[in-house]
């Protein structure tokens, strides 16, 4: 059951897409709402805090939480779908889809489900009662079944076009999918590697969304095509709920036991992301292991973190193309009656320290 400050914040953002706030754009005071749930103004914040980094309300000190930027009440809002607003990769995206909505003259709401499939039903059931003509969302736990198909089901009906971002779920055979290449790049980091003469390499995947599965796929058919055993006793799956815990809570022992024990006798790794590879480089060398003369380490995305690390991380970027960009441009399309199809965006290898 989600925490209760996330569902008093669910409950607030029915309210506020229904228009409950319209008249004066202010909500109840923090005693107010601490009154009216039932809990402590610790908790209210913590609800008002997750709404603010929405983007959904802004709060002033002395005067309160205020509804920003209201969406007008007409067919030209499109939501973006998120699993995390702020995480390192989605700013980026964000800014290119908006850019190419705004140009067609459409508006954005941007909703965040924390990779969380209670948030994303809340989420779909207020977007279903709005005047919302699109939808570009970012699959919740994508390599899990989703008990939110009927969702997806009744906007099909209601003729709200959607364009999935990164993956989309198995049961939408049909749906419109903007993804990166996750099995190329799994298979171009191995190859890689394995060209460098690392011959047992170790893995970390993400297992409940499905980039994961992909990088992992790509990951083992290097094994395969270059006729080496696969690796399966190297290899470390993790999950949404154990990501929150060594990024939030800075507990490494995932991380930890991984170098001790996974890891063992291998030289080289293969990150799901540079999020992980940054922090796994910050345990190998907190244990005295060497980057990249004992163990190299290579990963997914070319982001800040793989800049911004002691060791500079070898990691997968995407060139030219903006996948935000692509799949905004996919929508824009679909609104306007053209057929769209589902694109693979390619993954360039950028290499730099830690390989």
């Amino acid at each position: 059951m989600p925490s209760k400050y996330v569902q008093i914040a669910a409950l607030l953002r029915s309210k506020i897409l229904e228009g409950a706030y319209q008249s004066t754009l202010r909500l109840p005071t923090e005693m107010e709402l601490s009154e009216t749930y039932q809990v402590n103004r610790q908790t209210v914040r913590r609800a008002l805090a997750m709404l603010t980094q929405e983007g959904l309300i802004e709060r002033h000190q002395g005067s309160g939480s205020y509804i920003r930027n209201p969406a007008p009440i007409h067919g030209k809002n499109i939501a973006i779908l998120a699993t995390y607003i702020n995480d390192y990769i989605f700013p980026a995206i964000l800014q290119d889809a908006q850019t190419i909505f705004a140009r067609s003259g459409y508006s954005t709401l941007v909703f965040c489900t924390h990779n969380q499939v209670n948030m994303e039903r809340e989420i779909l059931k207020n977007i279903l009662g709005s005047p919302v003509c699109g939808l570009l969302v970012e699959g919740t736990k994508s390599a899990l079944p989703n008990p939110n198909l009927d969702l997806y089901n009744q906007l099909g009906k209601s003729h709200i076009p959607v364009v999935f971002l990164h993956g989309s779920y198995s049961a939408l055979s049909d749906a419109v999918c903007i993804s990166d290449d996750n099995f190329h790049g799994g298979y171009l980091l191995t190859q890689f590697l394995l060209k460098k003469g690392h011959a047992k390499i170790a893995g970390i995947f993400k297992s409940d969304d499905i980039q994961g599965h992909d990088r992992y796929f790509g990951f083992l058919s290097a094994f395969r095509d270059a006729g080496l055993p696969l690796p399966d006793a190297n290899i470390l799956w993790y999950t949404t709920e154990q990501k929150n815990q060594l990024l939030k809570h800075n507990d490494r022992t995932l991380l930890e036991d991984f170098v001790k024990n996974t890891m063992r006798g291998c030289s080289a790794v293969v990150c799901y992301n540079d999020e992980i590879a940054f922090s796994l480089i910050n345990v190998l060398l907190s244990s005295g292991i060497r980057v990249p003369d004992d163990v190299a380490v290579v990963s997914f995305d070319n982001s800040s973190y793989s800049e911004f690390c002691s060791v500079k991380i070898t990691s997968l970027a995407h060139g030219s193309k903006h996948i935000g960009r692509i799949a905004a441009e996919r929508l824009a399309d679909m609104l306007q009656g053209k057929k769209a199809q589902s694109e693979s965006v390619p993954w360039v290898l950028v290499e730099k320290e830690s390989s």
